[in-house]
């Protein structure tokens, strides 16, 4: 298959991909006329400019349906309707943004939707989300990581339902209110990533399958026939991939892709097709002039997702690493159903610190199975900062019955220890939206789909959770009170506890900027030292992270040179040993093991 990068996009021409159609019709603005065969199954317009602001859909030979551009960028009128013509000026905004690398930097997931209440309450938009990006300036945020804004059914998603590659959902604000939102972050120095769904396309609205092999049945995933990577045809849609891929990197201008779900990009062929993109991307990075950044979620645990192309990996620059949230999480909370079940134990905790899998080519009870493959300190082709971690993301939080939040369930002072755990670890931090304040809010499964599929969607989720069995009620996710309730509540950070909650988020970050040992990517510097089932001690370099769970109180801890930053009831002895009344978490230089 090709390594040549695609080339770029021409916005002002009408073109499609239809290898299966005899003839293909355009309709401008209520006008048809026919296209003309261009070759390898494309048509084409010619002497006919797309000028913007103007609708139009397609035709496949004989067929009575009207069907949005697969390319398109806008879909002002939802995902069934005509598609509008968009003025490439819209997508990019300039600014002295010069870019940077992401790695090891503190990333902020959020929600466009959720992220603030929007005009009149009814949910947020690109540029009610501008309004709050100051706040995260202040607290230390280095990047936004945007959940998936492709077009979706409705108003209301998580956006992985989405059916447009291209474009921006209207309700969002449309490609133009993204091009001001990559403006407004970079202005105030911030990198913005954007979730992006290759692995399948949400269930109303695709009309990929009409205009080509876009899909095969070689490869089944959790949606159904996967994407087609490797069947005939597939060329043209691993570059239909590759296209949206620079189409947000170079043309809107965005720092980095986080890719969803990659494990379910089957794909046999002798290249994979993320080694081909994170190539793509290298050759985009010298045409951008910045650098480029490339994520993956992936639950395969294995090293060779970030190794470099050249060595036989990947290329992805870096990876979402659950086993970290896993064994901090059920360290934390006592957790130990479903995949938590291998997890818990101080162990495991160890285990995910200091080498990032927990499954590393050992047996996984959830999977039943052996799984992964084991994470080398000392590699020269990764490091620590190759993998995000994080305490919440919107998987972990709204993939639960009721969207309830981890400290919804602890008290302030393990949720202090956990996130100190993950601020101050190794990896690339990720923190998910209202995290920093401990926010009352959960963050629910919600979608808006159309009346039947919206039922079966409903029932799916309450038998979902029966069969494990939850007892308490769970929240329709077709109603509209399920996404409001999801809304942050801003106000919150001022408040008692909240503001508590948030100033030691700013302190950690603040720490993590400030002391080399704290943001060194060596894992080979990383060490866990248990010192009760409750207590550990996580050695940075020459400094230390003290993570007490409670519920009880720490009367030994170790010895401090010096107090960094600390959470909860915390107090020393005249020789320096720290005691905690309960749960809490403290950031110190120890006392040299020589003058212990």
């Amino acid at each position: 298959m090709s390594t040549v990068p695609v080339a770029p996009r021409d916005y002002g021409a009408y073109r499609v991909w239809a290898p299966h159609a005899q003839q293909v019709t355009v309709r401008i603005d209520g006008a048809e006329q026919p296209m003309q065969p261009a070759g390898d199954g494309w048509f084409a317009l010619p002497g006919v400019p797309a000028v913007p602001g103007a609708r139009y859909a397609f035709r496949l030979d004989a067929s009575e349906l009207w069907l949005p551009d697969p390319r398109s960028l806008a879909q002002p009128e939802g995902v069934h309707a005509d598609s509008e013509v968009v003025d490439p000026e819209l997508l990019r905004q300039e600014t002295s943004w010069q870019g940077r690398s992401l790695r090891g930097r503190v990333l902020y997931e959020l929600h466009v939707g959720t992220f603030t209440p929007g005009p009149d309450g009814r949910g947020g938009t690109l540029d009610s989300a501008i309004e709050r990006l100051d706040e995260l300036v202040d607290l230390g945020i280095d990047a936004v990581e945007l959940m998936p804004v492709a077009p979706f059914p409705g108003d209301r998603g998580w956006g992985y339902d989405g059916v447009g590659l291209y474009g921006v959902h209207a309700v969002y604000g449309g490609p133009a209110g993204l091009a001001r939102f990559v403006a407004a972050a970079q202005r105030r120095g911030l990198a913005v990533v954007l979730d992006v769904v290759h692995n399948h396309l949400g269930p109303s609205g695709n009309y990929l399958g009409r205009f080509g092999p876009y899909f095969t049945d070689r490869h089944e995933t959790p949606w159904g026939s996967a994407i087609n990577l490797d069947a005939p045809g597939s060329r043209q849609v691993r570059d239909f991939l590759l296209g949206s891929a620079r189409h947000w990197l170079v043309d809107v201008g965005l720092d980095g892709l986080r890719l969803d779900a990659v494990h379910e990009l089957c794909d046999d062929s002798d290249r994979h097709f993320l080694a081909e993109l994170a190539d793509a991307v290298a050759a985009w990075e010298q045409e951008a002039g910045r650098p480029l950044t490339l994520i993956a979620e992936s639950d395969r645990n294995q090293p060779a997702t970030v190794t470099p192309t050249s060595h036989g990996g990947l290329g992805m620059d870096m990876q979402w690493a659950d086993d970290v949230h896993h064994g901090v999480h059920a360290w934390i909370t006592g957790e130990r159903s479903g995949y938590y079940s291998d997890f818990g134990s101080t162990d495991a905790l160890v285990a995910v610190l200091e080498r990032v899998f927990l499954h590393a080519g050992t047996w996984s009870s959830f999977r039943q199975e052996v799984w992964g493959a084991p994470v080398d300190p000392h590699s020269p082709d990764y490091d620590a900062h190759s993998f995000v971690t994080f305490l919440q993301d919107h998987d972990q939080v709204g993939n639960r019955a009721a969207g309830d939040r981890i400290h919804h369930g602890i008290e302030p002072g393990a949720q202090a220890a956990a996130s100190a755990l993950i601020l101050l670890g190794p990896g690339t931090p990720m923190l998910f939206q209202g995290e920093e304040w401990a926010a009352s809010t959960p963050f629910t499964y919600f979608t808006d789909h159309e009346a039947e599929l919206g039922a079966l969607v409903s029932a799916g989720r309450r038998e979902e959770f029966a069969a494990m069995g939850w007892a308490e009620q769970v929240p329709d996710p077709q109603l509209r009170s399920t996404f409001a309730a999801s809304i942050l509540r801003w106000q919150e950070r001022g408040q008692a506890g909240h503001a508590t909650m948030l100033d030691w988020y700013r302190t950690l970050i603040a720490l993590r900027r400030e002391q080399a040992e704290l943001h060194d990517p060596s894992l080979a510097a990383t060490a866990v030292q248990v010192l009760a089932e409750e207590t550990v001690l996580l050695h940075r370099g020459g400094l230390a992270v003290l993570a007490h769970r409670g519920p009880g109180e720490l009367t030994a801890g170790p010895r401090a040179a010096e107090v960094l930053a600390s959470f909860g009831e915390v107090s020393l002895r005249a020789d320096g040993t720290i005691i905690m009344a309960g749960a809490g978490a403290v950031a110190l230089r120890p006392v040299p093991a020589a003058e212990g």
